[in-house]
C-alpha cells in the first residue's frame, strides 16, 4: 500500500502525520510526504528552506515510529492541490491523507481550497484531518 501525506507544516498537516502513522502501522505501509511550492526562484529561497526543514521534521517523525518514509519537495509550477493529485497519479497512490485548515466559506470561495481540490480530483481515497 502506498500512502501519501500532503504536508505544509501547519497544525492540520501535523495531525495528518499522526493519522498517517496509524494507517502505515495498520497496513504495514511506507509513507511519501509531499510538499508543493508553486515556484522555486531566488525570491522563494526562504520558502524552500522552510519546506525542506518541514520535510526533515516529517521524516524524523516517521523514523521514530519505525515507518519507512520518503519526502518530496515538488516545485513544478502547479497549485499545491493539483500537484498533489498529479503526484498521486504518477506514483499510483492507494491513499492520500491531508490536513484541512479551517477557513470561512467566503475564504474558500475567494481562495479555493487545496483539500477540496484533492478530495474531488484524487485518483484514490482521501482522508482529511481538521
Amino acid at each position: 500500500m502506498k500512502i501519501i501525506v500532503g504536508y505544509d507544516g501547519s497544525g492540520a498537516a501535523g495531525d495528518a502525520l499522526a493519522l498517517a502513522v496509524k494507517y502505515a502501522k495498520a497496513f504495514n505501509a511506507g509513507v511519501d510526504v509531499v510538499t508543493s511550492l508553486v515556484q522555486g526562484t531566488e525570491d522563494e529561497i526562504q520558502d524552500i528552506s522552510g519546506a525542506e526543514k518541514g520535510l526533515e521534521h516529517a521524516k524524523n517523525y516517521f523514523e521514530k515510529e519505525k515507518i519507512q518514509c520518503t519526502t518530496h519537495l515538488l516545485i513544478r509550477g502547479m497549485a499545491p492541490g493539483e500537484d498533489l493529485v498529479s503526484f498521486a497519479r504518477e506514483n499510483k497512490a492507494d491513499l492520500i491523507i491531508i490536513g484541512v485548515k479551517r477557513r470561512s466559506k467566503v475564504g474558500k470561495l475567494v481562495f479555493g481550497s487545496t483539500a477540496q481540490y484533492v478530495i474531488l480530483q484524487a485518483p484514490c481515497p482521501v482522508v482529511s484531518v481538521k
